[in-house]
């Protein structure tokens, strides 16, 4: 079996400087929260699904958690075998190589995660700003510009947001293991009672009660005029797209064309894998991929009830339209229907209409934001890990492994994230042609995933002593390894994804200006690790030794 610990001179110390804070449910919920319904799955998915309209969504999002579980059982494999901070690089260091493993993890953890914190903002913004500002209908005059609801999603408007998210990632990640666990179990408590509140709802409600309240409201709030429900789908069937109801067929076919955008949200019940070197009993198979599998499946099932209390209170039909009609008018495509009030139809907002209560609705949108704040924090955690693994493997520069005394916090990783994120934050607003670059936000991380299921296929034969000695090793299909199958599985699945996102253009992810970026990032990565190469080696630091041994704890 590899050596563990035993040649203490070629990492940067003898131990991490990492404690186990977590338990198995902290992971659950860092997990269940990454998969989120109300941030990534209501903004980031299900309001662009009217751009595949012969597909249906509620066999789509079945076909994606089956898709996705092997995912789950491939990242649980790998974390069991080596349970140590920095997940996909330390896997993909062990078992592809330190250089391959560099570039496909900090492009796909540290680089591309620059680019999420303004889409991170974006969420900020229409789940909490602009409900909350067209629902006490606030307008600020500062100086010339007026500050209101549409003021958000202004260019000045999507940077201060942007900014607002950095700090409040960084604060939580600055926090600690054990301080962020809390923080996040609170928000999942608080954001499952509203959620609870919603779908009683949504349950107790009527269609004809909610198509009045949502007239009555729209007036109210945006001086709308007449029956704005049913103008809501006339204007969305005008403009070429007629909204299906929510039926089950076809299971195939079409509807295979919405699960790329539905990992979108659902394909990150893993994103707390780079975190289990401190987590406690990561080396448990059974444990880690059970907390990884209720965390999407537990999205997958409040998914289903979202859209089956939809169809019954809101109406499927009114629904989709109003995510078309704000879609297309967000992508500023000529002629589309302008959404009611200029804002995105957010779900909480819509359903608490149906009290007609300001306060309740102020509240209510209060309560969902904890969906946000919960989750928050994974836009920088998961990636400081990755940062201090190859800090710690002498990769990169030895302070980018420093950790506080009391907190256990790598603050130099941490400020790898949070400086170039605000710079990123500026561009992504004030620069069109910068913003269509990083339309690959998601792909470069799935290409990272990718990197890891190919080491999962070949791992019993490539580290074979580790193998046979981890927990794992008893776990069989017809004779084949499990973490094999399963990585083959989610390699092809993964495959066909790329495939799906690079040859369709409804995606808006094979856009050449972001290719051409993306590529950028990657040679960059590539460079920086040539660089380290070389000046290591003249310190008489070697990469391969390092790469051929398994980190300390």
């Amino acid at each position: 079996m590899a050596a563990v610990g035993e040649a203490p001179t070629l990492f940067l110390r003898k131990a991490t400087g990492l404690v186990k804070g977590w338990n198995r449910f902290d992971a659950f919920v860092y997990s269940f929260l990454s998969v989120n319904l109300i941030t990534l799955g209501f903004f980031g998915a299900l309001s662009f699904a009217p751009f595949f309209p012969k597909g249906q969504l509620l066999p789509a999002v079945l076909i994606t958690g089956v898709l996705v579980t092997f995912l789950v059982i491939t990242y649980a494999s790998l974390i069991a075998v080596m349970p140590r901070a920095g997940g996909d690089y330390v896997w993909q260091s062990r078992v592809l190589g330190g250089g391959v493993a560099f570039v496909l993890a900090v492009t796909g953890w540290w680089f591309i995660l620059w680019h999420w914190a303004p889409i991170y903002g974006n969420i900020l913004s229409v789940q909490l700003f602009q409900p909350i500002f067209a629902t006490l209908k606030w307008h600020f005059a500062v100086g010339n510009t007026t500050i209101d609801a549409a003021w958000w999603g202004t260019h000045t408007g999507i940077f201060t947001v942007s900014v607002i998210t950095i700090v409040i990632a960084g604060f939580l990640v600055s926090l600690g293991m054990e301080g962020y666990a809390k923080i996040q179990k609170y928000c999942f408590w608080g954001g499952m009672i509203g959620v609870a509140i919603m779908f009683l709802i949504l349950l107790f409600g009527s269609k004809s009660g909610f198509q009045s309240a949502f007239n009555q409201e729209s007036a109210k709030l945006f001086g709308t005029t007449g029956n704005v429900y049913t103008k809501t789908i006339t204007d969305s069937v005008k403009f070429g797209y007629t909204p299906p109801g929510l039926k089950l067929t076809p299971f195939f076919g079409p509807t295979l064309l919405l699960i790329p955008l539905l990992v979108f949200y659902l394909l990150w019940p893993n994103w707390g894998a780079t975190l289990y070197g401190e987590v406690r009993g990561a080396s448990d198979f059974k444990r880690v991929r059970n907390g990884m599998s209720w965390g999407l499946w537990g999205t997958v099932i409040l998914t289903v009830l979202f859209f089956l209390l939809v169809a019954k209170t809101m109406g499927f039909h009114f629904y989709m339209a109003a995510n078309s009609n704000w879609a297309n008018w967000f992508y500023a495509v000529q002629g589309a229907p302008a959404p009611v009030g200029g804002i995105w139809p957010y779900p909480p907002m819509l359903a608490g209409y149906y009290l007609h209560s300001t306060a309740f609705s102020v509240l209510f949108i209060l309560l969902f934001s904890l969906w946000f704040f919960g989750w928050a924090g994974t836009l920088f955690l998961s990636s400081t890990r990755v940062i201090f693994a190859a800090a710690f493997d002498r990769v990169l520069p030895d302070w980018a492994a420093n950790v506080s005394e009391k907190r256990h916090v790598p603050y130099w990783a941490l400020a790898l994230m949070l400086v170039p994120s605000i710079v990123v934050s500026a561009l992504y607003a004030y620069n069109s042609t910068f913003l269509k670059a990083t339309l690959d936000a998601t792909l470069v991380i799935a290409v990272t995933f990718l990197g890891s299921a190919i080491a999962a296929v070949i791992l019993p034969w490539r580290r074979k002593t580790l193998y046979e000695n981890s927990a794992i090793a008893r776990y069989k299909i017809g004779g084949i390894p499990l973490v094999t199958a399963a990585g083959a599985i989610t390699g092809a699945f993964i495959g066909w994804l790329l495939w799906k996102w690079f040859t369709n253009d409804t995606y808006g992810i094979n856009n050449k200006t972001s290719l051409r970026y993306m590529a950028i990032l990657y040679a960059m990565a590539a460079v920086i690790y040539v660089i380290a190469y070389i000046v290591r080696r003249a310190q008489g630091v070697n990469f391969k030794a390092i790469h051929a041994e398994i980190p300390v704890e």
